[in-house]
């Protein structure tokens, strides 16, 4: 843990392994908010770390929402972060049957032909059912709204991993 009045007086390297990993492999993101420093509280942190998300480049997006796991899949075996993995427990993706497994690898693949990139979703906001439920549905998306979605997806995915990493 650690504060939003340490984070503001840390040098470049140690803000961003402090929240480097609230965006899954994707420190850039931390390294250029630490500019904007100095933040009121993790509401502020957020909303700059967003802003530089979404003041990357098309290409950037998509190399962001690539840089997450597929969602209860075999690939995943070995790859998660630590954070990642503890959000997929928590939805119960750890614990899923043979059938629920081999439905999600099937529409974990459909999404990523489609679309180039794994189905991300703040698995902390949802449950096994409701995120294949989402999977399936969002697999009919145009890619632009696709982009869309994921980031926004992801903008939840790290105002709780900040949450769990800073203290007032």
């Amino acid at each position: 843990m650690t504060s939003i009045a340490a984070l503001n007086a840390a040098d470049r390297a140690t803000f961003v392994a402090a929240i480097g990993f609230a965006f899954e492999h994707s420190p850039w993101i931390a390294g250029a908010a630490w500019d904007r420093r100095p933040f009121a509280d993790v509401d502020d942190l957020h909303t700059a770390l967003v802003d530089v998300v979404m003041q990357a480049s098309a290409a950037r997006h998509v190399a962001l929402i690539a840089a997450h796991p597929d969602l209860a899949g075999r690939a995943r075996e070995g790859r998660l972060t630590a954070s990642s993995r503890g959000e997929q427990a928590a939805a119960g993706l750890d614990q899923l049957t043979a059938a629920e497994l081999a439905r999600f690898e099937t529409a974990n693949a459909a999404y990523r032909s489609r679309f180039g990139f794994p189905f991300v979703i703040c698995a902390r906001e949802h449950d096994k059912t409701s995120i294949l439920t989402a999977l399936e549905r969002r697999a009919g998306n145009d890619r632009e709204a696709e982009i869309a979605t994921a980031l926004e997806e992801i903008a939840k995915i790290a105002r709780l991993r900040l949450e769990d990493a800073i203290t007032a």
